[in-house]
């Protein structure tokens, strides 16, 4: 099948991609956790085929379900594809869920095993989880806890010896796998999202395929890259681009175990020297305000940039020093998950960084629009994907925002025993409604105005977006991250301030308060007077926030 520039062949499957990259990599790096040990394409082989070994045992079958709960790891991407290729359902859990929703999401998926780090056990209660055959240590795979008896006899006589002591004796060839169906699931991934409680969103293994596909074609990896791995392999965006298109291409994938600050990322991409860095914006905005803004606020650096010659010898500097700082072997920078910051965008751009903003949604395992750098437009989020058809729900779709609506091989099957959640996505015509507010302009690029749950009307109806009041917030002085709220016809901004420049200057609350409200007096003169913000209130702790970074806006909407 071609669809424009994305060619999938009609014998092409996901285990099929799998299992001829294992063949033809064999003997290069695959998989390593950071500053630990890692496994070739031959091992991850060795590692599946054990894997399945305890499937069988314990009577696994086609469709059914394993919970997967730990951070990333060499031993969590093992997990996932030994599932996946044998024709279960992976049911990824993130791992800063609360033991109550870890309880409710494996039993709601009806899971009959359970993969789990050892420290994020404890605070689990293995009698809650009702369908659970066996759970096993994501260390080693050793059985922690069986409901029989007779199983954990079984499963004792299974040898599984250390890593570091096996070695792969077969020829590539002799590793094979059976294909599944492009209808079959392939994962259900619980979401944490920004305006309620998680739905179990299922992805066919055609909506996964669909997007590797695409990113081979369209995104540049080649056999041998590297790849650092950070953003949380449980949600859909990481364990697309981060993990399955690398795995499927022939690269190394490093792990970052932890949720990693800056500087742990930074200190991996002088390591590792990816090829290609997916991100959220809210990791290069830290990047951007540790390392560049405060040189760029600097008054001689100001007076220096307003005379063209220099500003362009400046920014060349500038682009060479930030191409260092991520590894300096990188060929994109992929950002998506969020709006990023205009001021960010605007000035990666006016330097030349080779940065590209993605568009994308779990339901769409996950991607929705992209653009190669070269092609990125300011504000925009690409253009679709060829797998997908999109349509802005407005009678003028390039000038006047409406709901983006997507159909086409990347969407899902629904939401796990949700029928009505379903129906509610999905219309009758097959067109998923996203949520998300935007228009589309001559070339096809995506421009995202809002979320339409998030929309508040103004008092003559105007439509206000609150992201977009937040992106011009968030670009001014001691503005960490800030939420825009509706109270009693009025818009309010909660703030968090950005902690690291208040210490610096120490400055007391007071005063913090001071620098609030000349904050909102500046925002008020670039915003229309239906926008305007009518007071700041300092928030004392971060935003809760999605696996992308989004804040989750319906904690916060009845704030006092």
């Amino acid at each position: 099948m071609k669809t424009g520039g994305t060619t999938i062949q009609k014998q092409e499957n996901l285990v099929g991609l799998i299992g001829e990259s294992v063949r033809r990599n064999w003997t290069r790096p695959a998989l390593a956790d950071w500053e630990g040990k890692g496994l070739t394409y031959g091992q991850v082989a060795d590692e599946i085929a054990r894997l399945h070994e305890i499937f069988r045992i314990c009577r696994v079958g086609p469709g059914d379900k394993i919970a997967l709960l730990g951070r990333n790891s060499a031993s969590w991407a093992v997990v996932w594809l030994a599932s996946v290729t044998y024709g279960a359902v992976v049911v990824p859990i993130l791992p800063d869920f609360r033991p109550d929703d870890v309880h409710h999401i494996v039993n709601h998926s009806d899971a009959v095993l359970f993969f789990v780090a050892d420290a994020l056990l404890a605070p689990l209660d293995t009698e809650k989880l009702r369908d659970v055959a066996a759970v096993f240590s994501l260390t080693d795979f050793r059985a922690l806890h069986c409901r029989k008896e007779s199983l954990a006899r079984s499963l004792a006589d299974v040898l599984v010896p250390a890593r570091e002591a096996r070695r792969i004796q077969e020829p590539p060839e002799r590793f094979q796998l059976a294909a599944v169906e492009d209808e079959r699931l392939a994962a259900i991934v619980y979401t944490s999202g920004t305006t309620g409680f998680s739905k179990g969103v299922m992805l066919p293994h055609r909506s996964l395929l669909a997007n590797v596909v695409f990113a081979r074609d369209n995104m540049p990896l080649e056999p041998g890259d590297t790849i650092v791995s950070f953003l949380p392999l449980a949600h859909a965006f990481g364990c697309a681009f981060e993990f399955l298109f690398p795995f499927t291409s022939g690269c190394a994938i490093t792990f970052l175990a932890q949720t990693p600050s800056p500087q742990i990322i930074l200190e991996a991409f002088g390591k590792v020297r990816p090829r290609l860095i997916l991100s959220v914006p809210l990791v290069i905005e830290k990047i951007y305000a540790k390392r560049l803004r405060p040189a760029l606020e600097k008054e001689t650096t100001k007076l220096l940039m307003k005379i063209p010659p220099v500003r362009r010898i400046l920014q060349r500097k500038i682009r060479e020093k930030l191409l260092a700082v991520f590894g300096g072997r990188f060929r994109e920078i992929v950002i998506g998950g969020a709006a990023l910051n205009g001021d960010v965008e605007r000035f990666f751009f006016a330097i030349g960084f080779p940065f590209t903003c993605g568009y994308g949604m779990t339901e769409c395992g996950p991607l929705i629009s992209y653009s190669g750098w070269r092609d990125h437009k300011l504000g925009g989020v690409g253009r679709k994907v060829d797998t997908l058809e999109v349509r802005i729900d407005s009678a003028d779709p390039h000038a006047v925002a409406g709901e983006i609506l997507v159909r086409g091989v990347n969407v899902m099957a629904g939401y796990y025993k949700n029928p009505d959640a379903t129906a509610a996505a999905i219309d009758a015509d097959g067109w998923l409604h996203t949520g998300d507010l935007g228009v589309i302009d001559a070339e096809g690029t995506i421009f995202i105005h809002g979320r339409s749950k998030t929309v508040i009307v103004g008092p003559s109806g105007q439509n206000i977006y609150p992201e977009e009041i937040e992106a011009k917030l968030n670009s001014l002085p001691f503005v960490g991250e800030s939420l825009v709220i509706e109270r009693k016809g009025k818009l309010f901004a909660l703030v968090y301030p950005d902690l690291e420049r208040v210490d610096h200057l120490r400055l007391d609350e007071r005063e913090l308060v001071q620098r609030m409200e000349k904050n909102r007096l500046l925002l008020n003169r670039i915003l229309p007077s239906y926008a305007s913000i009518a007071k700041i209130d300092v928030y004392s702790e971060e935003f809760q926030k999605t696996p992308t970074k989004k804040i989750k806006r319906f904690l916060y909407s009845g704030t006092a």
